[in-house]
């Protein structure tokens, strides 16, 4: 069952506090309990609200939500038409909340600071909201970048993350693995290697992820992948 099914149940013993726990808190009455929710963890459970949250104050950036905004969301997250309503729910609480964005970051900063693949993940689920359009505008980009600094991505790290979404053909190898030009051929490996393995979909699986990710894990990996091969045919590795 996908992510988004269990919000109902899950929010019934999920106790966590902060802007995440008052969205939690809002849903309260809302939601029939689902008798499956206990499979769902506390940092599951977490990083979905945190993504809702997220994308719902991005969306508000430009100072207009509109039903074309929720309607990709819905879309590029594939949430099932019956779970809609529920997410809905949770996008209209965020993007009402007086709380600002850095704080539901900050919030996610602190509960996944030793995990952060998660992290990584959430900024790839926001830069496909950004571009659902078809263009980042300029609020949006700082927007991500701001979220980004809160998780603690450096500037070389957001670059290389932005750069992953805009295919290999579009952006600088060498910016989409995070990596120097003047790097060694056994360091550029050891990059390349730790990338794969922090973007694998297995390991998304195993972060305990939603479901929703493992497509986006797999375009991401297909850049990373391509980046390194276009710099060993150029150094003849």
């Amino acid at each position: 069952m996908s992510i988004w099914g269990k919000l109902a149940g899950g929010v019934a013993g999920f106790a966590i506090g902060g802007p995440i726990g008052a969205i939690v808190g809002g849903l309260a009455g809302h939601f029939a309990l689902d008798s499956d929710w206990t499979q769902v963890g506390t940092s599951q459970i977490a990083f979905t609200i945190g993504v809702i949250a997220l994308s719902a104050k991005m969306a508000k950036a430009d100072g207009i939500v509109t039903q074309d905004e929720i309607e990709a969301f819905n879309k590029i997250f594939e949430v099932p038409p019956g779970e809609r309503e529920n997410v809905r729910r949770v996008f209209d609480l965020a993007r009402q909340d007086v709380a600002g964005y850095d704080l539901y970051a900050q919030q996610l900063t602190s509960l996944f600071k030793d995990k952060p693949g998660v992290l990584e993940d959430v900024l790839d689920g926001l830069f496909i909201i950004a571009k659902a359009d078809g263009v980042v505008h300029e609020l949006e980009a700082q927007y991500l970048e701001n979220v980004a600094e809160i998780f603690g991505f450096s500037a070389g790290e957001f670059a290389r993350i932005r750069s992953s979404h805009l295919g290999p053909d579009q952006a600088d190898p060498y910016v989409i693995l995070g990596v120097q030009r003047e790097i060694e051929d056994e360091d550029l490996k050891r990059a390349y290697k730790r990338l794969v393995r922090e973007n694998h979909p297995d390991s998304l699986i195993a972060r305990g992820v939603p479901e929703e990710f493992v497509q986006m894990a797999n375009d991401k990996l297909a850049s990373i992948n391509a980046a390194y091969d276009q710099i060993a045919k150029e150094r003849n590795l």
